[in-house]
C-alpha cells in the first residue's frame, strides 16, 4: 500500500489511475450490462478522492475521474469526433471536480459517524446536481445516467416511477459511499454497515409500496427496421417491401425509425400516396420520420409525420433537442472547425417548439420523440401527462452500429416506460429496436444490428398515475436543497470561526476583608 501511495505521487501517474477508475461504471450499461456492478463501481474513485494529500488534488480527482467516466460513456463518438471528444470529455469531466473535493472533505482520514451519515446524503445529492447541470440539451444530454445502468433490475424499475432515474441514481451512489467506508476505514465500519441496510431498507420500501400502473388491455404495434441501406430511394423501397408484409396480420400502428424517408413529402407527392396506400393495406396509420429541407419553411428539419389510407393526416411533431455537433454545432462560428476534423453537422437542423400527441386511429393517443430525445425524463413525462397511451422513440444509430451505443439507447426506453406508467416503442432504422411494458418490462424480442425485418408486438396498456409523473424531478430538486443547506451551515461555521472571541472580563481589586477596594482621591 505504502508502495503504491509513492507510485501515485506522480500527479500524471494519479490522474492517469484516476481517469480508469472514472470510467469502470460503464461496464453496468449495455452492451456488458454488468447492472450489479455499478453498486461498487465508484468505490476505486472515492477512495483515491479521500486519500487525496491536499484538497485541490481531490478536485483534480474529481475533474479526471469526471473524464474517464464520461470519454468511456462515449467512447464510440471517436471514430465522428475524433480528438473533439477527448476535449468535450475535459470539459464536462470539470463538472465532478466540487464532487472530489466533497469526497474528501467528508471521507478524509477517519470520518466520525456524522461525517459518514452526512456523506450519505450530501455526496449522491452531489452526484446528482453533476448530472442535473450535464443534462442540458447544450452540454450533450444526460446519457449514462448512473441510474439507467438499473433498466433491466424490477425493483429499480419500481424505484423509477417515484422518482425517476434520479432517485436511482441517488440509492446507487449512497450503496457505493457506503461500501467505499466499510473497505477503506476500518473503524468506520459499523456506521458504514448501518448506512447501506439503511439504503437497501428504504428502496426495499419504495419498492413495496409504489403504486402499480392498472392494466387496460393492449394494441398492436408493428417496428420496421430495413438495417443499413445506402441511398434514400433504396431504403424507402426496402421499408415499403417489408411494411406489406405486415397486411393481414391486424396491426393498430406501423412505426418506421428515425431519417426513414430523406425526402420532404410535400415535394415527394409520388412518396406520399406510396405510403397513403401501405396504410391501406395494412389496415393501419403509419408513422414516418422525415429528415429533410422544408418545403413550407427554411431550414432542415427531423420530424415525426403520420401518413394514414387518405394521406397526410396533418399530424407532425418536429424534434425539439437536437444532438450537439451531430446535428448542429453549438457557437458554430467559434467551434465549426469540429467539421475539418470529424463527422460534425455541416449545416445546424432546426428546432420544433411544443410536443404533439397525435390520434393514430383505433381511439389510440401516441406520443413520438426522436432519437435521443429518448434520454430525457422530462420530455416522456410531458406526454404522459398530455394523455398519451403509449410512447415512441424514432432513433438511427448506423454511424456506430458496431459499438455499444444501440444496446445503450435501446435500454433507455425501459426507464421511460416505468417512470410514466407507459409502455414504451423504440423503433430504429438499423437496430437496437425494442418494446418494453408500463412498468418498464420487456415485450417480445430486440431486434438486433443485423436484422432487416419487421415485427409485431403485443403492447400492453395501462391506466394510472404514477408518482415520477405527478411530482416531476422531485429528487434532484432535494438533493440542490441538501447540497444548498450543507453548504450554508458550513458558511454559519466559518463566520462563527473567524469572530474574534470576547475579551475577559477582570473582576475589581478587593480589599483584605473582602470587600470592593475604592479608587484613592
Amino acid at each position: 500500500m505504502t508502495t503504491l501511495g509513492h507510485w501515485l505521487t506522480s500527479p500524471w501517474r494519479r490522474s492517469t489511475v484516476v481517469a480508469l477508475a472514472g470510467a469502470l461504471p460503464v461496464l453496468a450499461f449495455p452492451a456488458p450490462s454488468l447492472w450489479w456492478f455499478a453498486y461498487v463501481a465508484l468505490v476505486p474513485w472515492i477512495a483515491l478522492a479521500r486519500a487525496a494529500p491536499t484538497a485541490k488534488r481531490a478536485a483534480y480527482d474529481g475533474w479526471f475521474g469526471g473524464l474517464g467516466f464520461m470519454l468511456a460513456m462515449h467512447h464510440w463518438l471517436l471514430p465522428s469526433l475524433h480528438v473533439f471528444t477527448f476535449v468535450i470529455a475535459a470539459l464536462l469531466g470539470a463538472l465532478w471536480a466540487p464532487w472530489g473535493w466533497l469526497v474528501r472533505r467528508f471521507l478524509a482520514g477517519t470520518p466520525s459517524r456524522g461525517r459518514i451519515c452526512g456523506a450519505l446524503l450530501v455526496l449522491p445529492s452531489g452526484w446528482l446536481l453533476v448530472e442535473l447541470v450535464r443534462s442540458w440539451q447544450g452540454l450533450g444530454g444526460p446519457w449514462g445516467m448512473l441510474g439507467a445502468s438499473q433498466w433491466e433490475v424490477e425493483p429499480a424499475l419500481r424505484l423509477a416511477s417515484v422518482g425517476g432515474v434520479w432517485l436511482v441514481s441517488f440509492l446507487v451512489v449512497a450503496m457505493n459511499v457506503a461500501v467505499a467506508v466499510l473497505i477503506t476505514v476500518r473503524q468506520s465500519r459499523v456506521p458504514a454497515l448501518a448506512g447501506l441496510v439503511a439504503t437497501a431498507a428504504a428502496g426495499s420500501a419504495a419498492w413495496m409500496w409504489s403504486p402499480r400502473p392498472d392494466a387496460d388491455g393492449s394494441v398492436r404495434i408493428a417496428v420496421v427496421q430495413p438495417g443499413v441501406i445506402e441511398g434514400g430511394d433504396r431504403r424507402f423501397a426496402r421499408e415499403e417491401q417489408l411494411t406489406r408484409q405486415l397486411a393481414g396480420q391486424d396491426v393498430d400502428l406501423v412505426v418506421w425509425g428515425e431519417s426513414s424517408v430523406g425526402f420532404d413529402l410535400g415535394d415527394r407527392p409520388d412518396l406520399a400516396r406510396r405510403l397513403a396506400a401501405l396504410s391501406d393495406e395494412t389496415g393501419a396509420d403509419i408513422l414516418v420520420n422525415v429528415d429533410a429541407r422544408r418545403s413550407d419553411k427554411p431550414g432542415i428539419y427531423k420530424s415525426s409525420v403520420l401518413v394514414g389510407p387518405a394521406g397526410l393526416t396533418g399530424d407532425r411533431y418536429d424534434k425539439m433537442r437536437l444532438v450537439p455537433f451531430g446535428e448542429y454545432i453549438p457557437f458554430r462560428s467559434l467551434l465549426g472547425w469540429a467539421t475539418s476534423v470529424g463527422k460534425a453537422a455541416g449545416e445546424n437542423r432546426r428546432q420544433g417548439t411544443e410536443q404533439v400527441v397525435m390520434d393514430v386511429g383505433h381511439g389510440l393517443r401516441v406520443g413520438p420523440m426522436v432519437c435521443f430525445e429518448s434520454a430525457f425524463p422530462d420530455m416522456s413525462r410531458h406526454l404522459a401527462e398530455d394523455g398519451a397511451e403509449v410512447l415512441i422513440a424514432q432513433s438511427a444509430t448506423s454511424t456506430f452500429q458496431h459499438s455499444w451505443a444501440p444496446e445503450q439507447h435501446a435500454s433507455l426506453a425501459a426507464l421511460r416506460a416505468a417512470e410514466t406508467g407507459r409502455p414504451m416503442v423504440h423503433s430504429t432504422l438499423t437496430g437496437v429496436s425494442a418494446v418494453y411494458g408500463p412498468e418498464g418490462q420487456r415485450v417480445g424480442s430486440w431486434l438486433g444490428t443485423s436484422a432487416s425485418a419487421t415485427a409485431v408486438y403485443e403492447v400492453p396498456l395501462a391506466t394510472g398515475v404514477t408518482p415520477y409523473v405527478r411530482l416531476g424531478d422531485w429528487v434532484p430538486h432535494t438533493a440542490l436543497l441538501v447540497v444548498a443547506a450543507w453548504c450554508a451551515g458550513q458558511g454559519v461555521r466559518a463566520l462563527r470561526l473567524r469572530r474574534p472571541a470576547p475579551e475577559p472580563r477582570v473582576p475589581p481589586a478587593r480589599t483584605a476583608h473582602g470587600s470592593p477596594a475604592r479608587p484613592g482621591r
